[in-house]
């Protein structure tokens, strides 16, 4: 395949990158070849959705226990309820949105946004305008989990650049919009989905093109990318559990990597994309599991 017919074909082949793509295939076969799979995968999909958004509202700021999130039916009363209630609302209706993701990813973004804030919002759906700002991407530190080992870094965490503006925002969404497109009409099928869904995710969180709710929102749209490609058509492989585990510090110094556009940092965003996935794997495994021995 000419990589002039798929600009991120070169992004496959970075040092690092292949053997992430087929850690992550072998992860998610692995999963769909489970046992519970053959009459609960139904089951399993809802419960990956619910644990998704939990982990996700946590990245956004709301880091509230699975269970509390499964009990609670009130999402109005102050800004983290709304939180989850927004990563709910998104989880929920995501993969029902693949069929309009095909031929409008804009249209599916503005959704999200509008799902997230609701419709009473003025600025429900619409990217920002000129001069309007964007909410922090990481407004609390999520230390990385006992069972995960991460990587030492030295030096400070990076202090990532404003958000673009409103004109740039509106070029690269249209950008990405159209690569998404000619993708779903069968142009550049050959990258893997673990890179397509990694650079959807990087984009977003660099545009920032909302308000608010944008990591949510990026999160979400890598999760539909996963169902689009093929890689994870049940939507069983909550990512952003996985992101959550890592914690914000090794997403944030990944996150840069990405905004930097050097080959060692987009290597390094898809590898920590591609880790956060098989975190996810483990997660809905280990509900597999449980489900099997009737524990849920």
């Amino acid at each position: 395949m000419s990589t002039g017919t798929d600009p991120l074909a070169p992004l496959a082949q970075l040092p690092g990158v292949p053997d992430a793509v087929a850690e992550v295939r072998k992860a998610v076969d692995r999963l769909y070849g489970h046992r519970v799979m053959r009459r609960r995968a139904a089951e399993v999909t809802s419960e990956s959705a619910l644990r998704g958004a939990r982990a996700s509202a946590a990245l956004a700021g709301a880091d509230w226990p699975l269970e509390e999130v499964r009990r609670r039916s009130d999402f109005g009363a102050d800004p983290e309820a709304r939180t989850v209630g927004a990563a709910l609302r998104i989880a929920a209706e995501a993969g029902q949105l693949l069929s309009i993701w095909r031929h409008s990813p804009l249209q599916v973004l503005a959704r999200l946004h509008l799902l997230a804030v609701g419709d009473g919002d003025p600025a429900a759906g619409r990217p920002r305008r000129a001069g309007e700002g964007a909410d922090e991407l990481f407004p609390l530190e999520l230390e990385p989990v006992e069972s995960v080992e991460v990587d030492a870094a030295d030096g400070p965490l990076p202090v990532l650049p404003p958000a673009p503006g409103a004109e740039e925002v509106a070029a690269r969404l249209d950008q990405l919009s159209r690569l998404l497109v000619a993708r779903a009409e069968g142009q550049g099928v050959g990258t893997p989905a673990l890179v397509v869904a990694s650079v959807v995710h990087g984009e977003l969180l660099a545009l920032r093109p909302f308000g608010t709710h944008n990591g949510v929102i990026a999160r979400a749209a890598q999760r539909i990318v996963l169902i689009a490609e093929g890689l994870d058509p049940k939507s069983i492989c909550p990512a952003e559990v996985g992101l959550a585990e890592l914690g914000t510090a090794a997403y944030r110094r990944a996150l840069a990597g990405y905004l930097a556009g050097t080959p060692d940092g987009m290597a390094a965003w898809i590898a920590h994309c591609g880790r956060a996935l098989r975190l996810g794997v483990r997660e809905s495994t280990a509900v597999c599991e449980a489900m099997q021995r009737g524990m849920v």
